[in-house]
């Protein structure tokens, strides 16, 4: 991977870079088993997303109405309303368009299968699992500076996850009018949005964390997005050829970069992605009591996602999520993030062979169906349209809804 010219903070003369504060002890454990990876890894903690990040700035007074109008009418090919938006807007919408080199849509096909022929495995490896590991990084302080660790944020933003999920994986998902290419789009200009707002606030110690929502952790979560999925979705009873894999690391890596990731910190394969997820949790500092507060809530939050409310099957379903996840992330991780041993023996044994009774009582045909039906119910879908607002203050109890 090539580092992003000029970028990083290089303070020794031995090539060393002078990291944010937290980083400091894990970035010399990492230095020393691979000195090149972690370099890029530290120097991505200072980076946002270049392309945008200018543009966010510069836009950053402009009322909100008008400017998600400009959004929208930039991510939906509108050149009517786009007409209006300032010269610099416009310039990065033209280069958007510009596709990279090595993308190959026909490559997505295998994985689509893949992905709605192991829907359940998929799905419930993405949320018990996946994201979950996700917490483990520094990004968790975007959240909790926020306010976005509540109870009704962390259920939207399941939903949205989901939804995304969803969408790129559709039959033409990932062209450019397709919803999944909107959709991490739109999920773009909103990290933009909330990196402009929390490097503005007192919450925020840069000298500490870095960039807020930097291309570290964009970097490291579409990683695991990625070669995690694989992995957790395989232990929950997942099957994958070779090509199926293959096409489902193609379809996440083009998701990166339509949700801005710089291409020195994207992963091109499963080696690097696995390289990249390897050299994170090097460098990322311990657990701590966000981390812990962001798997609760998320965590708690899966049964009303799904619409249960039923007390009873609520706290049967919560948990199964707990047990899921645990076996998933192993004993050490989640006792760090303070996940409940629920006493459940054989998690994934009994996971999976639920899976295949569903599987055998019932026909392929409708088990899809069944299957993609739960995806929409539990999924961010907004039937009059796709929202392009964003968040006005750091605060999301003070932020007009988005």
């Amino acid at each position: 991977m090539t580092p992003v010219a000029g970028s990083g903070r290089l303070a020794r003369s031995t090539g060393e870079l002078d990291p944010p504060s937290a980083y400091v002890a894990g970035y010399a454990k990492a230095r020393a088993v691979d000195q090149e990876a972690a370099d890029n890894y530290i120097r991505h903690t200072t980076i946002g997303d270049p392309e945008l990040d200018p543009v966010m700035e510069e836009l950053s007074s402009m009322n909100p109405g008008k400017l998600h109008g400009f959004i929208r009418s930039g991510i939906e090919q509108d050149e009517g309303g786009l007409r209006a938006a300032p010269q610099r807007l416009r310039d990065f919408f033209r280069h958007v368009d510009e596709e990279p080199p090595w993308l190959d849509r026909a490559s997505f096909h295998p994985g689509r299968l893949a992905f709605y022929r192991n829907v359940a495995d998929t799905v419930t490896a993405f949320l018990c699992g996946v994201l979950v590991e996700g917490f483990t990084t520094l990004i968790r302080k975007s959240f909790v500076a926020t306010g976005r660790v509540q109870y009704e944020p962390t259920q939207r933003r399941q939903k949205q996850n989901i939804r995304q999920l969803v969408d790129i994986f559709l039959p033409g998902g990932l062209e450019r009018d397709g919803d999944g290419w909107r959709l991490s789009a739109r999920i773009r200009f909103i990290h933009a949005r909330v990196r402009n707002l929390l490097e503005r606030h007192d919450d925020w110690d840069a000298e500490a964390w870095g960039v807020p929502l930097s291309s570290a952790h964009m970097g490291f979560a579409i990683s695991v997005f990625s070669a995690g999925l694989l992995e957790y979705s395989a232990r929950m009873g997942a099957v994958y050829s070779d090509e199926e894999q293959k096409s489902v690391l193609a379809v996440w890596r083009y998701t990166g970069h339509v949700m801005g990731i710089p291409h020195s910190i994207l992963f091109a394969d499963a080696e690097e992605a696995l390289a990249i997820r390897r050299i994170a949790h090097m460098c990322e500092p311990p657990l701590d009591a966000d981390s812990a507060t962001m798997v609760k809530a998320w965590l708690s939050s899966a049964a009303p996602t799904a619409g249960i409310t039923e007390p009873n099957e609520a706290r049967a379903v919560t948990k199964l999520v707990y047990s899921v996840s645990r076996a998933l992330v192993g004993n050490a991780v989640a006792d760090q993030l303070e996940i409940p041993k629920t006493g459940a023996v054989g998690t994934l044994f009994l996971y999976r062979l639920n899976q295949t009774i569903k599987k055998v009582v019932k026909n392929s045909k409708a088990t899809r169906l069944e299957n993609f039906s739960t995806l929409l119910s539990a999924s961010a879908y907004d039937f009059g349209g796709m929202s392009y607002d964003m968040p006005d203050r750091v605060k999301h109890g003070e932020s007009r809804p988005w």
